[in-house]
């Protein structure tokens, strides 16, 4: 049964992120359809799988990851424009494939990975 799961870890502290905004998308061609938004809980992850099942359809996707605003509602001094702000992660997923996409972050940089 596949699905489609995140984390996020905020490198400057060593720790999980709580309270990231996750938006995903489903794209096709130029089109961007809103899928679901959620919040990281205190484990940096979601209480959820964003998809599972059925809903792990084939095709191409987007993570948008609102670090800025995690970082300035933590009080991290950041500059203005901000230089991570949102991450957006674009990625593909086979029918019922099972798929963990986290996001290591600072306000100065971003990693990603194709986890398990």
């Amino acid at each position: 049964m596949g699905k489609l799961s995140t984390h996020v870890l905020d490198t400057t502290i060593g720790r999980p992120a709580q309270g990231v905004k996750i938006e995903l998308y489903a794209l096709q061609g130029s089109d961007r359809k809103h899928l679901t938004t959620i919040t990281t809980n205190s484990d940096g992850r979601t209480d959820a799988p964003l998809l599972t099942g059925d809903e792990v359809v084939a095709g191409s996707y987007e993570l948008v990851f609102h670090a800025g605003d995690y970082f300035a509602a933590n009080g991290v001094e950041l500059p203005s424009p901000r230089f991570v702000d949102q991450v957006s992660i674009h990625f593909g997923m086979e029918a019922g494939g099972s798929y963990h996409v986290p996001l290591v972050v600072t306000p100065w940089s971003w990693s990603t990975y194709r986890g398990s």
